[in-house]
C-alpha cells in the first residue's frame, strides 16, 4: 500500500508554530528538513566538522516539513486545515504532494517513543519497553498504534499534569477526541471512578479500547465512537479536551452541559498564536480561567464555570 506524503516549504524562521500546527493534522508525526544551522547541530550532535558538500548547498532560508498519510485518511480535509491555518498565522508556505511506498511504521517509529515521567506520579511506559519502577510511580502502558497520544507530545503531557494535579478519588473523567485513550485511562489509573472515552475515528476508539485492556481498566471506561460529545450524556467531574483550538472553541459553546458544578474542563492543543482567541471564547462563554501551562509553542487550560 502506498502513502500520500505532504510536503510544506516554509522560511525557517516559521518553521517551528508551522510544524506545531502540521503535527496535529497526524497520528504519525512528522519529519522536517532544517539546515539552517548544520554547521552547528552537526558539531553538538555528532561531533564533526567535515559535512557532505550537497548538505551545505541546502537552502538555510526555507525548511521541509513532511507529512504522510494513509490512503483512507481524509488528505483533502488535512490539506485544507493546513491551508487555513497557515494562512491566519500569516506563514508563507509551498504544498508538494506525492506517495511513497508503504513501510513498517508501526515499528519504525518505536525507536523514539520511549517512557516518559509525566509529574510526581505518573509513568507512561511503551508497551514494548520494561520499566524499573524505583519511584513507585503510577504505570501507564501505552500503544497508540495509528492514534493520537503517547505523553510525549507537549499537548499531552500538559493534560497529564492537570489530571494529575485535579483528578480526585471517584471522579468522572469525559475524554474528548480520546485517541490512544492515554488521557482518560490516566484518568482512572489516578483515583477516577470511572471514564468515558469519544472519538470521531473508529480505529482510535479500537485502540483505546486495547489499551485499556492493556491496563486492566476496560471495566471502568467505556470509548464511543461519535463526534465531540453528541453521544454523551452525563455530568463528569472533569472533562479532557485535547484538540485543536478551533474544536475547542466549538466545545465551549455546551460543554458546561457535560460538567459537575465544581468540575474541571481541560483544554489543550492549542498553538500560542490562537490562545487569545481561546481565552476570549472561554470568557464569552460565561467560564474563568483557573490555571494554564505553556510548553513548546502549546497552551492548556484548566477551566471552571
Amino acid at each position: 500500500m502506498d502513502w500520500f506524503e505532504i510536503i510544506i516549504k516554509v522560511p525557517t524562521a516559521q518553521c517551528e508554530v508551522a510544524s506545531a500546527i502540521a503535527n496535529m493534522t497526524v497520528p504519525y508525526g512528522i519529519y522536517i528538513e532544517d539546515y539552517s544551522d548544520i554547521e552547528i547541530q552537526s558539531w553538538e550532535i555528532a561531533h564533526i566538522d567535515l559535512i557532505d558538500e550537497d548538505l551545505l548547498n541546502k537552502d538555510r532560508n526555507v525548511a521541509l516539513i513532511h507529512i504522510y498519510m494513509d490512503k483512507s485518511d481524509n488528505v483533502e480535509e488535512s490539506l485544507a486545515y493546513l491551508k487555513e491555518r497557515f494562512t491566519a498565522e500569516k506563514i508563507c508556505f509551498e504544498v508538494e504532494l506525492g506517495t511513497v511506498a508503504e513501510i513498517d511504521w508501526n515499528e519504525y517509529w518505536k525507536k523514539f517513543f520511549h517512557t516518559s515521567l509525566i509529574g510526581n506520579r505518573l509513568a507512561v511506559v511503551p508497551a514494548w519497553e520494561e520499566y524499573e519502577n524505583k519511584e513507585e510511580r503510577k504505570i501507564l502502558k501505552i500503544d497508540p498504534g495509528a492514534a493520537f497520544g503517547t505523553g510525549t507530545h507537549a499537548t499531552t503531557s500538559l493534560c497529564l499534569e492537570f489530571l494529575e494535579q485535579y483528578t480526585n478519588q471517584n471522579d468522572t473523567v469525559l475524554d474528548i477526541g480520546c485517541g490512544s485513550g492515554i488521557l482518560s485511562i490516566a484518568g482512572v489509573i489516578l483515583g477516577a471512578k470511572n471514564a468515558i472515552g469519544v472519538d470521531i475515528d473508529e480505529c482510535a476508539v479500537k485502540v483505546a479500547n486495547e489499551n485499556a485492556v492493556m491496563n486492566g481498566v476496560e471495566e471502568r471506561i467505556e470509548y464511543i465512537h461519535g463526534d465531540l460529545a453528541e453521544k454523551v450524556h452525563g455530568k463528569f467531574d472533569i472533562v479532557c479536551a485535547n484538540i485543536v483550538a478551533d474544536v475547542v472553541i466549538r466545545l465551549l459553546s455546551n460543554v458546561g452541559e457535560y460538567m459537575k458544578p465544581d468540575g474541571i474542563l481541560i483544554a489543550s492543543g492549542i498553538i500560542a498564536p490562537r490562545a487569545d482567541e481561546v481565552r476570549k471564547s472561554i470568557i464569552d462563554n460565561g467560564f474563568k480561567i483557573k490555571q494554564e501551562l505553556v510548553r513548546e509553542e502549546w497552551h492548556a487550560f484548566a477551566i471552571m464555570k
